[in-house]
């Protein structure tokens, strides 16, 4: 009867190369994480000084005009969405006419190849 062996923890043994590659994920991964840190908190007080500001303006031009915020945001939400879907409140032309699509297609094809 052949003598079996279980492999067990030593088929976790790293040789050289995956050890490096290893290493290497984690001070990536590090890297990054201290980056995340470093722009969140460069960043963070502006974002919250601006919400801060925004949140004036909308309770302003609700008081003025008597509109309830709860309306406002309504329709802000409704300009978001037309923003994203491409519907701009001061087009000339359809965006997606076909000069559009002419231009869109040559900056794929010029971006990616042909």
């Amino acid at each position: 009867m052949p003598n079996l062996r279980l492999q067990g923890c030593r088929s976790l043994h790293l040789n050289e190369d995956n050890g490096r590659f290893v290493l290497l994920a984690v001070l990536i991964l590090v890297y990054l994480l201290c980056g995340a840190a470093v722009f969140s908190a460069i960043e963070r007080p502006s974002e919250l000084r601006a919400h801060g500001r925004w949140n004036g303006t909308l309770l302003n031009f609700s008081e003025t005009f008597n509109i309830s915020l709860q309306e406002l945001n309504s329709f802000l939400r409704e300009y978001e969405a037309a923003i994203a879907a491409g519907i701009r409140a001061d087009a000339l032309r359809p965006r997606w006419d076909f000069t559009g699509a002419f231009y869109f297609v040559g900056t794929v094809v010029s971006t990616i190849g042909g």
